[in-house]
């Protein structure tokens, strides 16, 4: 479990210089800096990396590859954890000991459609539907033109199963799709009618 940085130095009060001492256990990779007062035991290993996400960065839900994966729906392992965000205007990233982690930004009035909570480790965190994370990567791929070329984009370069397609709430799809705003996303309820009817 991560710990903020006022844990840490309530643990170390005891110490002269608590803040020289969280220095010097950085140094020697007894704690690890995973981002300004966020930290981890280096021997822990009863965090969640999907847990971690939303503290590293947030709002945030774990989206994109991660939440497929997650779900089963690709077969590749995927590298880093991918979160979708709002309000910013840019993406954002960061390199930890434990991982890369990797923040896209998303309109605001399609953010909160299609989030679901989980737990892993007994640490909760936020996830898309499979719906959702599918619209969230459409959206980021403003070139898709014809449904024909959506199809192959998620299941010939994204690699996704179309049994998982043939499986989604196409209701879903629909009611969500309408948020973002954009023809692409528009595109998928009627990739899924015409395909997986």
């Amino acid at each position: 479990m991560y710990k903020t940085h006022r844990v840490v130095m309530e643990e170390l009060a005891s110490f002269a210089t608590p803040k020289s001492k969280l220095s010097k256990m950085i140094r020697s990779k007894e704690i690890l800096h995973l981002k300004r007062g966020v930290f981890l035991e280096r021997n822990d290993q009863s965090y969640s990396k999907l847990s971690i996400a939303s503290v590293l960065y947030g709002p945030s839900y774990i989206s994109f590859e991660s939440a497929l994966a997650y779900y089963g729906m690709i077969p590749d392992q995927v590298k880093g954890i991918t979160s979708a965000t709002y309000n910013k205007n840019k993406n954002k990233k960061f390199h930890t000991p434990i991982g890369d982690f990797y923040y896209y930004y998303l309109p605001k009035f399609a953010y909160p459609f299609g989030i679901v909570r989980k737990e892993e480790r007994e640490q909760g965190f936020l996830i898309a539907t499979p719906e959702k994370a599918i619209l969230d990567l459409i959206y980021k791929n403003p070139n898709l033109k014809e449904v024909n070329e959506l199809k192959d984009f998620l299941v010939e370069d994204k690699r996704i199963e179309e049994d998982c397609l043939s499986r989604l709430d196409k209701s879903e799809v629909t009611n969500i799709s309408l948020f973002y705003k954009q023809p692409q996303c528009l595109l998928f309820p009627k990739m899924l009618w015409k395909y997986y009817e």
